[in-house]
């Protein structure tokens, strides 16, 4: 998913200053030498993405022998994701055991209904509320900070309250941190310092334009003079000054005229690098006044000497060393795996897709990239299985979706952005990260003992991103939408819509909202019977739509939230979910509020698998020792089985129901 532009997240996050017992299961928990200690345990690997057909095919294959031997002990079933099949909400379902109804999380992409803008939908950064002026400065006084946006209480929560440990690292849908005294790494949803899903930088020689309707990158011309280049690293705004000015370091390179290899100098950093060499963690730090900055970390990489230039810099991520921003639970516990190990990502989706979609990386950088990534999360992950003795263990990894969406053109010739020389040489990229994750399932079997539960699942599963659909433009060919200009289609955030003529419209990946009176700022459909016929018209319409290339089904359910959400925030939902056929999604226009001239165009991207379709066309995985009572359970009900376990039943307002039987 696209970074949405929140230059102020960071600038004003920066700028804010009794035991339950179990009842009638007396043997689930015993107490050794003061130490909480469990007699039955749990182990999670969620591995985003993963995909139940391809699975099933690598496991034929024989790439997957360790989840063979997992399918034999218990069971191999697909996972019912959420509506819709996007990682925020479907991670959402498995942390509270709730659907987007009860959680209040429905799209990467919230709109704010008054000014119809688009936020991110897992955290708010609030503005601190008494600040004071001295000279060009700001200082806040009180108030501000980063607060988490998902509602309901997470499973570790409920765990904590009987007493029972959890270690959660890189659980998605989770920044800032729910509170709670368990170890937490909060993942997809962290952002990097600039306070959005990662924006690289690029100094080049070469001029160098990045795509349409995507940013995640910033690219700055450079010149090298008697072999020097001089450039700036550009930090988030200032939330002490007036004018909101970004804050930069400035750095140098020292270009070997004759060898490929350069020096880089910033701050109390110099090192060397090769040509295609990558740099460790760098430390820097952002001054803001003469007594703050603010620090992160970054990584280089000389991409090319010469005769071109060209250097690429990593987003600056969180320092999990010495954290701007909430980044685990307790504090203490980023710190002490940066202690042990080293700085190492915290940003929530590392891979820097955008970095290859923009074609900064070639498909080779970008697994070098990926690599390191998933280097440091074996280092971590053999550390916490290491020490894991009692309770839950859930570990996240996140290569598994971003290779897939990354790399499916490798391997379907239908795909319009198939390249047989690549899918040849890269055709294999899919079938290793899964064959990875066989073996961090291989430790897991050789840890776990007879009162351990394995489960190994993913959110959603895969399928091609052929075509893309726009939907505000069907929106506008249908008659519910009107502009205001048919010059200014590319205008962002739906600012060429003429809302007094305005029906209906569309923000995020698969949300349709109706245009209400008194619920929009400028709504004209009235609320109540109007609105409700109007929904059901619309949704049966898009069901309808057909593509003229291929004579396919684009959509295959439009999901009325009303009929599929339960909770107290149904209310907040958008009013249509659009579930896309196998092949289509919407366009990456659409979450932007544009409107181009074609319905539907091929998706010529990299990225080029996806899962924001019908949640029926994309199932996830379950893998588990334990015996499952269902033959297609759902995420919410892994949740409410995971508390059984324990001995603990489901709390109101939990959906699912317990599938387990554990032991087998």
């Amino acid at each position: 998913m696209r970074k949405l532009d929140r230059r102020e997240f960071v600038q004003m996050g920066l700028a804010a200053g009794s035991i339950l017992a179990l009842g009638n299961t007396p043997d689930v928990v015993a107490r050794v030498l003061g130490k909480r200690e469990t007699r039955n345990k749990v182990i999670i690997l969620g591995c985003d993405g993963m995909d139940p057909h391809l699975t099933d095919v690598f496991m034929k294959m024989g790439r997957l022998p360790h989840f063979e031997t997992l399918a034999r002990q218990g069971a191999f079933r697909p996972l019912r994701t959420s509506t819709p099949p996007q990682s925020p909400v479907a991670w959402s379902n498995f942390i509270t055991g709730m659907n987007p109804g009860g959680h209040g999380i429905f799209d990467f992409i919230h709109r704010n209904p008054e000014n119809y803008l688009p936020f991110l939908s897992t955290s708010l950064t609030k503005p601190s509320t008494k600040t004071i002026k001295i000279g060009d400065y700001v200082f806040p006084m009180s108030g501000g900070g980063v607060e988490l946006l998902r509602k309901g209480e997470a499973f570790w929560q409920i765990l904590e309250r009987h007493d029972i440990p959890a270690t959660l690292y890189k659980m998605p849908s989770n920044y800032p941190p729910a509170p709670t005294k368990q170890r937490t790494v909060s993942g997809m949803g962290t952002p990097d310092i600039l306070g959005g899903y990662g924006t690289f930088s690029y100094y080049t020689t070469q001029h160098t334009v990045l795509m349409e309707n995507m940013d995640g990158g910033a690219v700055f011309d450079v010149s090298v003079v008697r072999g020097k280049v001089e450039a700036k690293l550009f930090g988030p705004p200032n939330p002490f000054k007036n004018e909101k000015q970004d804050t930069f370091i400035d750095f140098t390179v020292f270009v070997d005229p004759m060898n490929r290899v350069a020096k880089v100098r910033i701050q109390d950093h110099e090192f060397i690098l090769r040509e295609g060499e990558w740099s460790g963690w760098k430390q820097i730090h952002f001054p803001m006044i003469p007594t703050q900055s603010v620090g992160g970390i970054c990584k280089f990489y000389l991409k090319q000497a010469h005769p071109e230039f060209k250097l690429y810099v990593s987003p600056v991520n969180i320092d999990p060393g010495n954290p701007a921003l909430p980044i685990s639970t307790p504090e203490s516990y980023a710190k002490e795996l940066n202690a042990k190990f080293g700085p190492f990502y915290t940003k929530g989706l590392p891979a820097d897709t955008k970095a290859l979609d923009h074609g900064i990386f070639d498909d080779g950088d970008f697994l070098t990239q990926d690599d390191s990534v998933l280097e440091e999360d074996r280092a971590i992950f053999d550390y916490e299985l290491g020490r894991f003795d009692s309770g839950l263990l859930f570990y996240y990894f996140s290569s598994t979706d971003q290779r897939q969406h990354m790399f499916w053109r490798c391997i379907d010739k239908d795909h319009p952005a198939y390249d047989p020389l690549l899918a040849q040489k890269y055709g294999n990229a899919i079938e290793n990260i899964y064959a990875e994750m066989d073996g961090f399932l291989a430790k897991v079997l050789s840890k776990a003992d007879k009162d351990t539960l394995i489960i190994v699942m993913s959110d959603h599963g895969f399928t091609p991103f052929h075509r893309a659909f726009n939907l505000n433009t069907w929106l506008k060919e249908s008659g519910y939408m009107k502009l205001i200009s048919e010059r200014l289609r590319d205008a962002v955030y739906l600012q060429n819509t003429d809302w007094s003529r305005t029906r209906a419209y569309a923000i995020g990946l698969n949300g349709l909202y109706v245009n209400v009176r008194g619920r929009e700022g400028r709504g004209i459909v009235e609320p109540g019977v109007d609105k409700e016929s109007l929904v059901r018209e619309i949704a049966q319409k898009l069901e309808a739509v057909t593509d003229p290339l291929t004579g396919q089904q684009v959509i295959t359910k439009a999901y009325v939230a009303s009929d599929v959400y339960q909770g107290l925030y149904v209310k907040e939902a958008p009013d249509i979910l659009v579930g896309y056929n196998r092949g289509y999604r919407s366009s990456w226009s659409t979450p932007l509020g544009k409107v181009p001239m074609n319905v539907l165009e091929n998706n010529m991207e990299k990225w080029s698998g996806d899962h924001c379709m019908d949640p029926d066309v994309i199932p996830g995985i379950l893998f588990t020792n334990g015996k499952v009572n269902a033959d297609f359970p759902s995420l919410c009900d892994l949740t409410a089985s995971i508390l059984q376990v324990f001995g603990i039943e489901k709390p109101a307002g939990m959906v699912g129901k317990n599938v387990l039987q554990f032991p087998a």
